[in-house]
Order: C-alpha cells, then sequence, then structure tokens
C-alpha cells in the first residue's frame, strides 16, 4: 500500500553511480532462453514489458557473480545492483485486474525490497530462469502465496512479514532485539477508500474490510525509536526494515534493506521517494529521527526456507 502513501515519505540521498556491462554475444543467448521461459508462462497472471523483460537477463546475469558469505549480505548485494534505479509509485495499479507485475525498471519501497528478496532466493536456489522468478515474486507479494484479486495481495507490511514468515521466507526478529507489544486498529485503506482505484468495486472493499478485522486481532511488536541506539548491534545487514508510524490506521509507512557501512552503523538501502535507490548518508536512527511520525521499527530477517 506504500505506492499511496508517496506524502508519507521522507528524506535521503544519492549513492554512487551504478553501471552494469556484460558480454553481448553471452546476453544474446540469454535472452533467446529467457523469451522461450517467457511464452511457456504467457498465459498466467503477468504483466511484463518488453524492456522489464531485458533487464531481468541482464540482472541475473550480473547476479550470478554474488556469492554472500550468507543470506543477508547476499540480499544486501542484490540491493545494490538496483541502485540509481528510478522511483515509481503506484507501479502494481494496472488495469482492471490483479495480475503479477513485473517491473524492474521503476520501484517503490515495497517493489524494491519485493523484487531484491526474489532474486536472492534465486541464487540461493542456483535458479536463472524467469518463470521461476515469477513464482517467487508471487509467493512473496500474495497471501499464502496465492494471487485471487486485488485483496489477496499483502498491502499492510506487518501482514505481509507474518505471511512471509509462515511461508518460511523470513523471521520476525524485532521482539528478540527489544521490540515492544503495541495494540493498534490497522485500517487506513477501509477509511480511506477513495485513495485505492481498485476498492471502487464492492467485493474488493468488502475482502479489505474483511483481512483489517483479522487484522485487528493482531499486536504489533516494534522497536521504539528511543531504543535502537542500544540494540542497534543486534540488527544484521541483510534485515528488512519497517518504519513503524504513528499515523492513525497504519502500520507502516516505508521499508527497506539494513546496511551496515563502514562506519560501523546501520543504514538503509531503499526506494526513496525522492527519486530512486539509494543507501542513506545518515545512520537509520538519524534519518529515523527527521520523520515526525515515526514510532521505530519492525525488524524481519530472510530466511528463504532455510532450516
Amino acid at each position: 500500500m506504500f505506492d499511496s502513501l508517496n506524502l508519507f515519505l521522507y528524506n535521503s540521498i544519492d549513492n554512487p553511480n551504478f553501471e552494469i556491462q556484460t558480454d553481448s554475444s553471452m546476453f544474446s543467448r540469454i535472452l533467446f532462453y529467457f523469451f522461450l521461459a517467457f511464452c511457456a508462462v504467457g498465459n498466467a497472471q503477468i504483466t511484463c514489458t518488453p524492456s522489464d523483460s531485458s533487464l531481468f537477463v541482464v540482472k541475473i546475469t550480473e547476479l550470478s557473480a554474488v556469492h554472500g558469505k550468507n543470506l543477508g549480505d547476499s540480499l544486501v548485494a542484490v540491493g545494490k545492483s538496483f541502485l540509481d534505479t528510478p522511483y515509481v509509485e503506484k507501479t502494481l495499479e494496472i488495469g482492471d485486474t490483479e495480475t503479477l507485475v513485473i517491473n524492474l525498471r521503476g520501484l517503490d519501497c515495497t517493489t524494491f525490497v519485493e523484487n531484491a528478496l526474489a532474486f536472492t532466493w534465486m541464487l540461493k536456489e542456483e535458479e536463472a530462469d524467469f518463470k521461476h522468478f515469477t513464482k517467487k515474486l508471487k509467493t512473496i507479494r500474495y497471501r499464502d502465496g496465492l494471487l485471487n484479486g486485488y485483496p489477496s495481495r499483502l498491502h499492510y507490511f506487518t501482514e505481509w512479514i507474518r505471511n512471509n514468515k509462515k511461508k518460511g521466507l523470513v523471521e520476525d526478529v524485532t521482539a528478540n532485539i527489544g521490540g515492544i507489544e503495541n495494540k493498534k486498529a490497522i485500517n487506513f485503506m477501509g477509511t480511506h477508500r477513495d485513495l485505492y482505484p481498485f476498492l471502487k468495486r464492492d467485493e474488493n472493499y468488502n475482502a479489505i474490510l474483511e483481512a483489517e478485522t483479522e487484522l485487528a486481532q493482531e499486536s504489533l511488536c516494534i522497536l521504539p525509536q528511543n531504543q535502537i541506539e542500544d540494540s542497534e548491534h543486534l540488527i544484521q545487514s541483510g534485515d528488512i526494515i519497517a518504519l513503524a508510524t504513528s499515523i492513525k490506521g497504519l502500520d507502516v509507512t516505508h521499508t527497506g534493506i539494513a546496511i551496515r557501512q563502514e562506519d560501523g552503523r546501520i543504514h538503509l538501502l531503499h526506494a526513496s521517494s525522492l527519486g530512486s535507490v539509494r543507501i542513506t548518508q545518515e545512520p537509520l536512527l538519524d534519518y529515523l529521527k527527521k520523520i515526525k511520525s515515526n514510532i521505530g521499527i519492525i525488524v524481519a530477517r530472510p530466511t528463504l526456507l532455510s532450516p
């Protein structure tokens, strides 16, 4: 739901430019086999442009050189491969019917995390074809991995974490690093129906209300902003960071990937509404202090079906 919340996203600054280089003959061969794979899934509920098809081939070829020491390091490396990719909101709001949107040309904060996680999962499984990518992205993006209309998308990030924990893809470690239970009604979509074009249809709106009713039974676990400094050493590079908010009806306004920089501090690798994927110049805590509505963070650690 973050693509409709651009007004709640805050400040960060540019990162170094990133340049992709690949052998042209190898690229051509991979592109040929890719389109064969793409045709095989062409009847699925997928929206993908030729540009995104080409970018997938470049990306998976480039990432074949990534050999992280652990999942967190791999996720950071994949995330950094998206540096300077433009920030684009509402990339998933296409057409009248929910489809699995593949857009590597422009990312919002959530699609950045989802795509980075999907590519990292592919590296772990030593996969390189488009069919596996789409399957993994769908598994991550939708409730129980099933695309069944607009309401099946995991719009609230706390539900995104819970459902992906259920799938074995992440672990919510917030409580382990000092998080505190927080009870709050999560109903922003239901109370702001006019912000979401897909909610014009009563069936979608009613399904979202039902999902919000279920969310109301869950408590949030948040590491308060004033306690992050004492727990920062427990946050690992590659952890998924969700920014908790005091805004009524909302759980999270922004998300990104933790990255420990040369200063020894945790910074945020994220798709910034100020223009592109970048790393915050200041440490995460200092970045959060600039956000009036921020009350802390929720931390999810990638597991990707690891035993």
